[in-house]
């Protein structure tokens, strides 16, 4: 080796090595004062209304995907400083309830359509879920049409072809497809492992990600009229699956007999 390359790869891992240190040791010592006076600002994305669900992804801090009542599915991949949207032209609704990314593969995406908020007379219903495997570039409506409202998707922690879906249901009527569906071949096949109701959906779902054969349900008994919403009633309240949803039990201990959302 000629001395002048050795002396350049001498440098050039002089500067790694310098600037990996700097680094590191700059951001041990930002004292609290300057994180107290950092505000929060506004980045966007400027089109879609309001928020619904934002997600990120693990061990990518700068990336995440974030769904809106009207706008759709948008990605960033730069912390906000700018945003793509997904969705335009392969969904047939904008009104997005729940963005999921599989933590054993990034690139698989499921989205349930439909805001779980029913704020008003102009919530919007969805068409059901729509997956991609290619974080986003493509995308494949997989079931579950007549959901109307989906508030929730957990994604199995060791295989994205499982997962589960908490449907809230449609807003103005009762409806049979309320609940929590389950799939376990990547959203060809669809189970209703938890059913109350037609009257109770699913307001909100969670997953132990050590053991995801334990999952909890939020069940919430309601309905929409335009002069009242109700919200509260028989079959509402917590329920707790510990063998992958094949089976739920009510929780009380405490809990209310009667609870909203």
């Amino acid at each position: 080796m000629d001395l002048e390359k050795f002396v350049r790869q001498c440098f050039v891992a002089s500067v790694v090595v310098c600037a990996t240190f700097f680094s590191a040791t700059a951001r041990s010592e930002v004292p609290d004062t300057v994180i107290d006076g950092l505000e929060w600002r506004l980045i966007g994305p400027y089109r879609g209304g309001r928020v619904t669900t934002v997600t990120g992804v693990a061990g990518k801090p700068n990336l995440y995907y974030m769904g809106a009542t009207g706008g759709g599915v948008w990605k960033t991949e730069n912390a906000g400083t700018t945003w793509e949207n997904l969705s335009d032209g392969d969904f047939e609704v904008g009104t997005i309830g729940a963005v999921a990314v599989a933590p054993s593969d990034h690139n698989v995406l499921y989205v349930g359509t439909g805001e779980s908020p029913i704020r008003g007379v102009t919530t919007s219903h969805g068409n059901g879920v729509y997956k991609s495997t290619d974080a986003g570039k493509t995308w494949t409506h997989i079931g579950l049409d007549n959901a109307g409202q989906i508030s929730r998707i957990e994604v199995h922690p060791g295989n994205p072809d499982v997962a589960f879906v908490a449907v809230q249901g449609k807003i103005w009527a009762a409806s049979e497809e309320r609940g929590v569906f389950r799939t376990t071949d990547g959203g060809k096949n669809w189970q209703h492992v938890l059913q109350v109701n037609n009257d109770t959906g699913a307001a909100d779902l969670s997953m132990d990600p050590t053991n995801p054969r334990i999952l909890y349900a939020a069940m919430w008994h309601h309905g929409r009229e335009p002069w009242f919403i109700k919200s509260g009633g028989e079959g509402g309240g917590i329920y707790k699956s510990t063998d992958g949803g094949d089976n739920w039990e009510k929780l009380g201990g405490g809990l209310p007999d009667l609870v909203g959302k």
